[in-house]
C-alpha cells in the first residue's frame, strides 16, 4: 500500500512576498522608532511638579536696600538672608547683614555673619571689622580689638575700624577705669577716623561716644545729631542721644523722653530703651511711669537679672515693699518670675548690683524680715566695705530693725 506524498513534500515552492505590505511595514517600524526617542523624551514625567523661575539673588539685595532706605532694617535682614541663600559665596551679603544686625543689638548673629565672610575671603577688611566691633560690644575686648587691628592692617586708609576701635577702647574704659591708657587709646581712634573721614556715620558716632565719656556733653550731641543725619533707623543713635540729655550736666529730661522714645520704636524687642525711660521718670519722680517702663523691660529680655533690680528699687521707691522684695529676692536669690523664666542670681560687687543688695535690705527691714535683712548688711560690710553709702546703709538696716530710726 503506498502512501501520497503530497502532504509529506518539504520542498514546496515559497510564494513570492507581497511589496506593498513590506513597505507599510517599514513605515510602521520608523513611525515607532520616531515616537520613542523623540516624542516620549519630550513629555515630562507624570505627577512630577512644574518648576518654577528662580530669582536673582541681586533682586534680595536690591529688595534689602529699598527696606533699609525705609527704616525697615529687620525685614531687609531677612531679605539679605534670601539673598546669600541665592548665592552663598557673595561675601558681601554677609557683611551687609552683620552691620543691619548690629544696629538691632543682635551681636551674636552679627558675630556669626562676620566670621562667614570671613571664611569665604579671609583677607577681606570690612568682615574684621564687623566682626571686631560685634566682639567689643558683647565685651570680648581683647579679641574685639585684635580683629580690628587686622582690619587695619588689610585696609590702613579705611576710616571706620578706627572708628570701631575708638567705641571699643570706650568700651573697655567704661568697664573697668583702672585701665591705664584705654581711654587715650580710644581717643586717637577717634581723632584718626575724623582725619581720615570727618563726614562719615562711623566717625560721627565714634567722635560722640569719646566726647560723651570725657565729659564734652554740648559737642557729643553735636556729632550724635550729625550721625543721626546719615541714617535715621538707627536706635542705638537715639540711646546715646538721649543718654547725654539725661546726663546731669545736660539734664534735659523731655528732649532724653523723645530720643529714647524713638529709639523703642525703631526697635521694640530692644529693653535699654525701656530702662532709660524708667530711670528718666524715677529722676522727675514718676515712679508709676516708670514702673511700666521697667516691667516692659522685663518683658523684653527676661532673664536679664539686672531689669528685676531696676524695677525692685523703683518698687522700694514707691514704697510698695513686698513687690520691691519680690523683684530683688530673684536678683540676690535666682528663682523663677512668674511666668516660668528662670533667673540666675547675681553675686553682690560694687555699682549698681551693691545698690540691688542694699535696697533689698531695706526693703527686708522696713517689712519686718530682720533675720534675712541683718544677712544682708554684713554682706554688704564685708564685701563693699569702700563703697560708703553701701556701709551707711548697712548700718540703716541694723537701726531699722533695732527700732532706732523708726
Amino acid at each position: 500500500m503506498y502512501l501520497s506524498s503530497k502532504r509529506l513534500n518539504m520542498n514546496n515552492r515559497r510564494r513570492r512576498g507581497n511589496p506593498l505590505r513590506i513597505v507599510f511595514l517599514v513605515l510602521l517600524i520608523g513611525i515607532g522608532i520616531y515616537v520613542n526617542q523623540v516624542v516620549i523624551a519630550d513629555v515630562p514625567p507624570l505627577f512630577l511638579p512644574t518648576p518654577t523661575p528662580t530669582r536673582a539673588p541681586e533682586s534680595f539685595v536690591t529688595d534689602a536696600e529699598l527696606l533699609v532706605n525705609d527704616g525697615k532694617l529687620a525685614q531687609a535682614i531677612d531679605a539679605y538672608k534670601q539673598a546669600i541663600l541665592a548665592d552663598p559665596k557673595n561675601t558681601g551679603n554677609y557683611i551687609s547683614v552683620a552691620r543691619l544686625m548690629i544696629y538691632l543689638s543682635r551681636f551674636d548673629e552679627a558675630l556669626e555673619q562676620a566670621s562667614n565672610a570671613l571664611l569665604l575671603n579671609e583677607n577681606n577688611a570690612m568682615a574684621y571689622a564687623l566682626r571686631g566691633w560685634a566682639q567689643g560690644l558683647t565685651g570680648d575686648y581683647l579679641n574685639g580689638i585684635a580683629s580690628l587691628k587686622r582690619a587695619v592692617e588689610l585696609d590702613p586708609n579705611n576710616h571706620v575700624p578706627y572708628a570701631y576701635l575708638a567705641e571699643v577702647y570706650g568700651l573697655q574704659y567704661e568697664s573697668n577705669t583702672a585701665i591705664l591708657g584705654v581711654l587715650d587709646e580710644a581717643i586717637a581712634y577717634s581723632q584718626k577716623a575724623r582725619d581720615i573721614n570727618p563726614t562719615s556715620l562711623e566717625t560721627h558716632r565714634a567722635r560722640g561716644y569719646i566726647l560723651e565719656l570725657t565729659g564734652n556733653y554740648g559737642e557729643a550731641v553735636q556729632q550724635y545729631a550729625a550721625a543721626i543725619e546719615f541714617n535715621r533707623y538707627i536706635s542705638d543713635l537715639y540711646i546715646r542721644l538721649g543718654r547725654v540729655y539725661y546726663s546731669p550736666e545736660v539734664g534735659d529730661y523731655p528732649l532724653a523722653v523723645q530720643a529714647f522714645t524713638q529709639a523703642d520704636l525703631l526697635n521694640p524687642s530692644d529693653p535699654l530703651p525701656d530702662i532709660y525711660l524708667s530711670r528718666v521718670y524715677q529722676t522727675q519722680g514718676s515712679y508709676a511711669t516708670a514702673i511700666q517702663y521697667a516691667q516692659k523691660a522685663i518683658v523684653d529680655d527676661p532673664t536679664n537679672s539686672m531689669l528685676y533690680g531696676n524695677l525692685g528699687v523703683l518698687y522700694y521707691r514707691n514704697f510698695d515693699y513686698p513687690k520691691a522684695i519680690e523683684m530683688l529676692r530673684l536678683v540676690i536669690q535666682g528663682g523663677v518670675n512668674d511666668t516660668g523664666v528662670t533667673v540666675e542670681p547675681l553675686v553682690l560687687d560694687y555699682g549698681r548690683i551693691a545698690e540691688y543688695f542694699q535696697i533689698y535690705g531695706l526693703s527686708l527691714a522696713r517689712s519686718g524680715v530682720c533675720s534675712e535683712a541683718v544677712q544682708i548688711s554684713e554682706a554688704l560690710i564685708k564685701n563693699v566695705s569702700a563703697d560708703e553709702i553701701a556701709v551707711y546703709n548697712a548700718g540703716e538696716i541694723v537701726n531699722i530693725c533695732n527700732g532706732t530710726n523708726e
